[in-house]
């Protein structure tokens, strides 16, 4: 009799489990798959025609910028024809995941004639010329960003194209290869962070036993996490990179599981897993470049939920998870292995998983409102931008109260809200949370910078055709911008005691890190940290056709002797609104109460 041919080992242990699918299987990946596409998790081939399409003309102009650059350093043509580039693209439209409305990732490369500002110099204006009228609606150039990137929109599809110049290639000929290690050599670090996305996409697909499965898990998981509020990398939750990571070593564990299959496997393994124990893809490659190593450096042993990147050089691209964030991951992830195993069960369904979060609705009693604010739209952007990627370092502090908190939760997204204002109280109000003077209906923001390549904030923008529109103020009036980030409070047994949230350190520490931006104007750019009860919150928090319900105000306590408590006593006033213990202005957030708000510290 024949011996079975034994299966490859894939990741760094053998598999959990090597079982076909059973009968319940295909039909639990059958029903998910059915849910996705109830969720419009799925793009229209015409849709994903245009992406290529445009993906093809980003191609075309990178090949003709390149030629550019070379007659402009007055080359001969038969050193210009030769020199070659390529377009690579990376993120969820490189790892099949991508639905309506994505943007898509993108890395130009070009050989080491081109510098990095001959690509902001040129790159759009030859653009603008191959695509042809109106094709290009919005293109933002940041040149000086953690890796300098290029944000536009060409064909109705956002786009954030990156660049690599590789030093050790005078002509990009077809067999260059974007993986090979060699190419490394003599790159800055910025643009080492630029090919590391496209590296580690491809290492991930290269990793996993069957792609098919990987993409209906991953798809899952990523509408799972943003559902939860539990996918935001830049106020340190694991972003889409990572996530596909934890899901790609869970196929590894489970060679032939379907999607939906390893879907209840990812939770289960993470509900298990022994943290900080890394979650890898392979071993980790050695080298002259800085890779991962927390027996060497100080920084990566401090890390709490370590995913690391399998293409080299080797990072956590979960660096920024604080211990707040860690209990809320592990919390959701607990209600999702619940989940999972009562649809197997035949007692849930797949939409249960994906739920909304209920952040604002029900999860915490206090929260603390971080508010960046400007009077020019673009200035404002650019430094809430600033502030939101302070907000983790904020968390951290806040973490290290644990006299008076518990957990500090930051939401995912942000909040802009533009106002009018005829005197300096209304905007001071503003500035702190007022909303009688809101002039516009509240939009959420979100960062969409690629992960592992803006991860330290925002540079400044430059041939920005991409403006926020501006409110032309009135006689006697002015236009102020508000972004609010949100941070949900569990309190200790001694705030709830006490009501009396001293935060006033964490606070002057955070608002220094924000006015140490090097964009600062200190006539411009304003940030308040303002705390409140739930009920506090604003109105345009809540989607009320959803059927939201604000928290309401708990009704008056009444005395021993049964008669109405009239009016509270000044300590239950202050409340948890007061910090360190200062008494505080009434403001109103759009409710019918008026509410207190922390003083300025």
């Amino acid at each position: 009799m024949a011996q079975q041919k034994p299966q490859k080992q894939w990741g760094l242990t053998p598999p959990m489990s090597t079982s076909l699918p059973t009968d319940l299987d295909t039909t639990k990946n059958a029903d998910l798959i059915e849910e996705l596409k109830r969720e419009d998790n799925y793009e229209g081939g015409e849709e994903t025609q245009k992406r290529i399409k445009t993906l093809q003309l980003l191609n075309k102009v990178n090949l003709d910028f390149i030629r550019e650059v070379g007659r402009r350093r007055r080359l001969p043509q038969s050193q210009i024809d030769p020199l070659g580039g390529k377009i690579y693209p990376y993120g969820s439209y490189r790892l099949g995941v991508y639905g309506p409305g994505s943007d898509i990732d993108t890395l130009a490369v070009a050989p080491n004639i081109v510098r990095r500002e001959d690509f902001f110099e040129l790159f759009p204006a030859i653009l603008r010329k191959h695509a042809g009228p109106d094709a290009v609606t919005s293109l933002t150039s940041v040149p000086d960003a953690y890796v300098p990137i290029i944000k536009l929109v060409l064909n109705g599809i956002e786009i954030d194209l990156i660049f690599a110049s590789i030093p050790s290639k005078e002509t990009l000929g077809k067999d260059f290869d974007l993986k090979d290690n060699k190419i490394l050599d003599g790159m800055d670090e910025p643009t080492i962070r630029a090919v590391t996305g496209p590296r580690v996409t491809d290492e991930i697909l290269a990793l996993v036993p069957e792609q098919k499965f990987f993409r209906t898990a991953l798809r899952a998981i990523k509408l799972w996490a943003q559902r939860r509020a539990i996918y935001a990398n830049i106020v340190g939750y694991p972003g889409g990179v990572a996530w596909a990571m934890l899901v790609a070593r869970v196929c590894q564990m489970y060679p032939n599981a379907l999607g939906g299959t390893l879907v209840q496997k990812f939770f289960g393994i993470l509900k298990a897993w022994n943290w900080p124990t890394p979650v890898q893809l392979k071993d980790i490659e050695k080298g002259s470049q800085r890779t991962w190593n927390p027996a060497l450096y100080a920084g990566d042993k401090k890390n709490l939920m370590p995913v690391i990147t399998p293409a080299y050089p080797s990072m956590c691209a979960t660096f920024n998870i604080t211990q707040s964030n860690k209990a809320v991951i592990i919390r959701e992830i607990e209600r999702g292995s619940k989940i999972a195993d009562d649809i197997f069960n035949g007692k849930a369904k797949w939409e249960d998983l994906f739920k909304k979060h209920t952040f604002f609705t029900h999860d915490h009693k206090y929260y603390i409102s971080i508010i960046a604010s400007c009077n020019e739209p673009d200035g404002a952007k650019a430094w809430a931008g600033a502030v939101e990627s302070k907000v983790r370092h904020f968390i951290g502090a806040l973490d290290a109260n644990t006299k008076m908190i518990k957990l500090a939760r930051p939401f995912t997204k942000g909040f802009r809200r533009v106002h009018r204002c005829e005197n300096e109280d209304q905007i001071k109000a503003v500035k702190r949370g007022e909303m009688k003077y809101k002039i516009q209906e509240t939009k959420t923001v979100e960062s969409t910078d690629p992960e592992l390549v803006a991860a330290n904030g925002p540079g400044t923008a430059t041939n920005n055709d991409d403006a926020t529109p501006s409110v032309p103020d009135g006689p006697g009036t002015q236009t102020v911008y508000t972004y609010t980030y949100y941070v949900g409070i569990d309190p200790t047994a001694l705030l709830e005691q006490t009501k009396n949230l001293d935060i006033q350190a964490e606070t002057s520490s955070f608002k220094d890190r924000c006015y140490g931006w090097d964009k600062i104007d200190i006539n411009k750019h304003f940030v308040e940290v303002v705390p409140c009860k739930n009920w506090m919150l604003p109105d345009d928090l809540f989607d009320l056709s959803a059927g939201e319900i604000k928290p309401s105000k708990p009704a008056k306590k009444r005395k021993f002797n049964g008669t109405d408590n009239a009016e509270e006593s000044p300590t239950r006033k202050q409340a948890i609104t007061s910090v360190n213990g200062a008494p505080t202005p009434s403001v109103n957030h759009g409710s019918e109460t008026p509410v207190m708000t922390a003083q300025a510290v």
